[in-house]
C-alpha cells in the first residue's frame, strides 16, 4: 500500500509529485488502498453473542450530545432470587445468583426511502439471500462467477444489478500499449461475460482493480485502454464499469486525461466505478467529520476519502457535460488508509469497535458500523447519478476476515434494508 499523507486544506489543483508506491503527492489524500494486503490480522474481534442474525440495531432511546438515537445495547439483568437458609441450626450466608446474560433491546431503524447500500460478495453464502429477500439491495459486486450463483441472485432479487470482475495481474501503466492491452483483456473476459449461462445475469464488468497512474501520461494510457475496452465490449452488447480507482485516487488534476474513457462509457451505456473508504470512522476527512456521531448530511458535503466522488462530479464531470451513472464498487471503514487516528494496526471495521466505544461512536460495534453505513447511504440518495454502493464485504475471500459483516452486523443491516425497500 501507499503510506501517503498531505494537508487537506491544500489547493487540490496545485502541482505535486505524482503518486507511486514510495512517495506522497502534495494534493491531499491519494491513498491507494487495495494493493494486495500481504499480512493482515485475521483474528476477528468477538461480536456480541446476544444479537442474532435477525435482530435490528440494539439501542436505547437516550438522547446523545449530537441529538440522534443512541444505537447501544440496553442491558437488563434478571432479578436475583431471594436466598433461603439451609435446614441447619445456623443459616448460611445467601449464595449470590449470577446475573442473566445481558440481552440487547432493539430499537429498529424506522422506515425510509429506498436504500442504495449494496454488497461486495466474496463467495456464495446463505446470508446474501436473506439480505436480497428484502428487495432493497440495488447492486452486488462479486468475484464469484459461478453461473448458478448469479442466476439465483436474480431469481431472489430481479432488480439487483450485478457487477463482476475477473482476477488479473495489475496493469503496468508505464509501458502498456493501451489498444493491444484492451484486446487481450476482452479475450480474457469473454469466456465468462459472453457465456450464455452467465451473460443474462451480469449487468457490468470491471477491468483492473485500483490502478494507480503516477503521471498524466500514465493516466492518458489508462483512459485510452478503458475507452477501447468499453467499445470492444459495447459492440458485443456488454457493459463496462470503468475506472475502479482506489480510495483517494486519482489526483483531481489527472481526471481530464481519463475523460476519453468517460466519453466512451456514455456512448455505450457504461458506468463509472469508484472505491471509497475512511478510518477510524467513515466520516474521516469529510466535511461532516466534526459534527460528531451520525452527523447530518447535505448535498454540499464532500470529502477527501468518502464523498470524494462529489468533487469529481461537481468539479470535473458535470462541467464537461459527462455525468454518467456511478457505482461505488467498494465502500466502508478500512484502516489501510494512512495518516489517520485510531489503532495503527487496525484494518477492517471489526478492529475499530473498541475505538468507537471509547470515542462515543457506539458501544456495540455491529450497530455502530451500520449507523455509519446509513450515513453514507443518506449521502448516496441525495445524488441521482449514484446507482448504489457495495459494502466491503460479505463473506470476503481469505485475508480480509476483519472486514466481514456476516453475523450480527448483517442482522442489523437486514432490518435496515427491510424498511428501506422500493415501494
Amino acid at each position: 500500500m501507499n503510506n501517503l499523507s498531505a494537508d487537506p486544506t491544500s489547493d487540490p489543483s496545485s502541482d505535486h509529485a505524482a503518486p507511486d508506491p514510495h512517495s506522497a503527492p502534495a494534493e491531499h489524500p491519494h491513498w491507494s488502498r487495495r494493493t494486495f494486503l500481504g499480512r493482515v490480522a485475521s483474528g476477528a474481534v468477538a461480536l456480541a453473542a446476544a444479537a442474532c442474525g435477525q435482530s435490528p440495531t440494539p439501542a436505547s432511546s437516550l438522547p446523545t450530545p449530537h441529538g440522534h438515537t443512541n444505537y447501544l445495547p440496553l442491558v437488563a439483568a434478571e432479578p436475583t432470587p431471594a436466598a433461603f437458609p439451609t435446614p441447619t441450626q445456623t443459616p448460611l450466608p445467601p449464595t449470590p445468583t449470577p446475573a442473566a446474560t445481558p440481552t440487547p433491546v432493539a430499537t429498529p431503524f424506522p422506515p425510509g426511502p429506498p436504500s442504495k447500500l449494496g454488497l461486495f460478495v466474496g463467495y456464495n453464502h446463505p446470508t446474501l439471500f436473506d439480505l436480497l429477500a428484502t428487495q432493497a439491495v440495488p447492486v452486488v459486486k462479486t468475484l464469484e462467477l459461478d453461473a448458478n450463483f448469479v442466476a439465483q441472485i436474480k431469481q431472489v432479487s430481479p432488480a439487483t444489478r450485478i457487477v463482476g470482475r475477473i482476477s488479473l495481474d495489475q496493469i503496468d501503466l508505464a509501458s502498456v500499449d493501451p489498444l493491444a492491452a484492451a484486446q487481450r483483456f476482452v479475450e480474457s473476459l469473454l469466456p465468462y461475460a459472453d457465456d450464455p449461462a452467465r451473460r443474462p445475469f451480469f449487468d457490468g464488468w470491471e477491468s483492473y482493480n485500483e490502478p494507480v497512474a503516477s503521471d498524466l501520461d500514465q493516466m492518458a494510457r489508462y483512459g485510452e485502454f478503458e475507452a477501447e475496452r468499453t467499445r470492444l465490449l459495447g459492440d458485443r452488447g456488454l457493459r463496462s464499469v470503468i475506472g475502479n480507482f482506489g480510495t483517494g485516487q486519482p489526483p483531481l488534476e489527472q481526471w481530464p486525461a481519463f475523460l476519453p474513457a468517460v466519453q466512451a462509457a456514455r456512448q455505450y451505456d457504461g458506468w463509472l466505478g469508484l472505491h471509497e473508504y475512511a478510518a477510524p470512522t467513515i466520516y474521516y476527512l469529510s466535511s461532516a467529520e466534526e459534527r460528531g456521531r451520525s452527523p447530518s448530511i447535505s448535498p454540499q458535503d464532500s470529502g477527501w476519502l468518502t464523498l470524494r466522488y462529489r468533487k469529481v462530479y461537481q468539479e470535473i464531470l458535470a462541467p464537461a457535460g459527462l455525468t454518467l451513472p456511478l457505482v461505488l464498487t467498494e465502500l466502508g471503514v478500512d484502516g489501510l488508509v494512512q495518516s489517520r487516528p485510531g489503532p495503527p494496526e487496525a484494518r477492517g471495521w471489526q478492529e475499530f469497535q473498541a475505538y468507537w466505544a471509547e470515542h462515543g461512536y457506539g458501544l456495540w460495534g455491529p450497530g455502530a458500523y451500520v449507523e455509519q453505513l446509513v450515513w453514507y447511504d443518506n449521502a448516496m440518495r441525495q445524488d441521482d447519478y449514484v446507482l448504489g454502493g457495495t459494502i466491503f464485504a460479505l463473506a470476503p475471500t481469505a485475508g480480509w476476515e476483519t472486514y466481514d459483516i456476516l453475523g450480527p452486523c448483517a442482522g442489523v443491516l437486514q432490518q435496515y434494508l427491510s424498511v428501506h425497500a422500493p415501494p
